[in-house]
């Protein structure tokens, strides 16, 4: 009786402080939820979390953006560039892993060292190099600059995160592939992919929020209005009015949070499941 009651005060007590945690951890979120509804006096003149009067006035105004175009298009510009972004660099970073770790060919140990220096290369130092590559390319105001790259594997990070998982896999599984008569291709897209549905998941959700995220990047290679994504819009929504109204910032900025926290929260399981298990090595 007495261990049940100190397992109940135990349980309760762990979900309080995991509850506070959350709070704290939300507030800004719903802080900037509820500023969506109030106007500038409100939000600079009272410390109130709740607004005086709940209205869908800043959300209808700000999603017409600054007349150029509206917050549909930038939403669609985002996904145009975000999601293939997302799918190139996991099918290419998926390859590059299971060469490495699975292969040997010569000068492996160079190129893996190579690999893990790229990781402390900053986007700083390679950033005119490129603009200077992809302008004679003719890809500036497009999204190449960020399909290329994708495609080509040239983030290291997600190659590094998907060897050390596949280390984690024995490697009987490739040779009874083998023996049954599977190619090393077949090997790696029937047997080693279905398994690296959690590291996949995981590298496929960080590659979507540093590209939806991304602001340095967009703003160098995209110049046009059109074809800019979320990131650029709301910025550019505090430059295109003498007086800036927050409460349209504020509206326009918890739409865009929105579905990157339904993303997380939709794989959630894959993501922690990917992280917890990309640093084992068989």
């Amino acid at each position: 009786m007495k261990q049940s009651k100190h397992r109940t005060a135990k349980l309760v007590r762990d979900y309080l402080i995991i509850f506070v945690i959350g709070a704290v951890l939300l507030y800004p979120i719903i802080w900037m939820f509820f500023a969506s509804f109030k106007s500038n006096d409100e939000i600079f003149g009272s410390i109130r979390l709740l607004p005086q009067n709940f209205s869908f006035k800043y959300f209808i105004d700000g999603w017409k953006g600054s007349g150029k175009a509206t917050y549909t298009n930038f939403f669609i510009n985002t996904f145009l560039l975000v999601i293939p972004t997302t799918i190139f660099t996991v099918m290419s970073s998926a390859l590059v892993a299971y060469g490495f770790a699975r292969f040997q060919f010569p000068g492996k140990k160079i190129l893996f060292v190579l690999l893990i220096a790229m990781l402390m290369l900053p986007n700083s130092v390679v950033i005119i190099p490129r603009y200077t590559l992809y302008n004679k390319f003719n890809w500036i105001n497009t999204y190449m600059p960020f399909y290329a790259p994708a495609l080509l594997c040239c983030n290291a990070f997600f190659p590094y995160m998907l060897i050390q998982f596949l280390r984690g896999l024995p490697r009987d599984l490739d040779e009874s592939a083998y023996i049954d008569g599977c190619g090393t291709f077949k090997t790696f897209t029937h047997i080693l992919l279905p398994l690296m549905k959690p590291s996949l998941f995981s590298a496929g959700l960080f590659q979507f929020l540093w590209t939806y995220n991304d602001y340095f990047n967009s703003l160098v290679f995209i110049n046009s209005v059109k074809k800019f994504p979320i990131s650029l819009a709301l910025r550019m929504s505090l430059d295109a009015e003498s007086v800036v109204q927050w409460g349209k910032v504020m509206a326009m900025a918890f739409v865009a949070v929105v579905p990157v926290i339904l993303l997380f929260f939709a794989a959630q399981r894959y993501f922690v499941e990917g992280i917890a298990t990309s640093g084992l090595k068989g």
